[in-house]
């Protein structure tokens, strides 16, 4: 009588567990082909987007891991295991590893929102963090300048993501301003035509817009010229240091005097 009575009631149980194991086998199946379906959707549009080739993977695998983790815990359940200790123990841990890892997590949000949305890119040069340089490596934690003076600079990518920033390379075009001097008594006209002649013989120097060349002010000691014309971005460097030697060199032979400080020191005797 026993042995019947343990029979129907093991028979019972295999029906039900067979059925949910059976189910829970199904929905594992059905969730990791929806999910395959899902990341190649996923990596196609990343790939119409043109999403930077570096963070291509990492979202894959990310959403990947998420999805698969979440299917596991759902087939568990479908199983009978008690999940809600599990989780609450689950969500502990991640709570604590991310307040241990806020700073790290700060500059892995940062380098994903940088590679996203791309305020620069390799070759750019930009003004971040106090520092000037040409983009060397866009990294998930860090961005790789390097300095004129060959230096490499890593700065974390969230202060770079959060922080304001001057990208030189965005347009083609930028404008160079300088200020010259001349002294008092020299022909304001000369040297607005010295000037002007001086840039017009620089191809490099565009015309369109018009350079300007004004009186900007009356210093203590000359009378002071603001110039600025336009350039393209890649000559911006070399059109203002030539610029500055030519009009040293020329003032001097046009017989504009560039004054400098000075100090009259006048002695009485009794």
């Amino acid at each position: 009588m026993v042995t019947k009575e343990l029979l129907s009631t093991l028979k019972v149980y295999a029906i039900e567990y067979g059925i949910n194991f059976a189910s829970a086998i199904l929905a594992l199946i059905v969730g990791l082909w929806m999910i395959k379906v899902l990341i190649n959707g996923l990596s196609a549009i990343m790939r119409k987007k043109a999403i930077d080739d570096s963070l291509q993977p990492f979202l894959r695998s990310l959403l990947t891991i998420t999805l698969k983790a979440l299917l596991l815990v759902s087939v568990l359940g479908m199983l009978g295991v008690e999940m809600t200790s599990f989780i609450a123990l689950l969500g502990a841990a991640g709570l604590a590893i991310g307040m241990a890892l806020s700073g790290t997590l700060q500059n892995f949000a940062g380098g994903v929102m940088i590679l996203i949305f791309k305020p620069f890119k390799v070759g750019d040069v930009i003004e971040a963090q106090g520092f000037v340089g040409k983009v060397f490596e866009i990294q998930i934690f860090n961005t790789i300048l390097k300095t004129p003076d060959n230096k490499h600079i890593i700065i974390p990518n969230g202060g770079l993501s959060t922080g304001s920033m001057v990208n030189f390379s965005v347009e083609a075009k930028r404008r160079v301003d300088w200020t010259f001097g001349i002294g008092y008594g020299d022909s304001t006209e000369k040297a607005r035509e010295v000037i002007g002649k001086l840039i017009a013989e620089d191809t490099r120097i565009l015309q369109d817009p018009k350079p300007f060349i004004e009186v900007s002010g009356l210093g203590a000691s000359s009378v002071d010229f603001v110039v600025r014309v336009w350039v393209n971005s890649a000559d911006y460097g070399d059109v203002h240091f030539a610029m500055n030697e030519k009009v040293y060199n020329t003032f001097n032979k046009e017989g504009l005097n560039i004054p400098y400080p000075q100090m009259d020191v006048h002695i009485h005797k009794d």
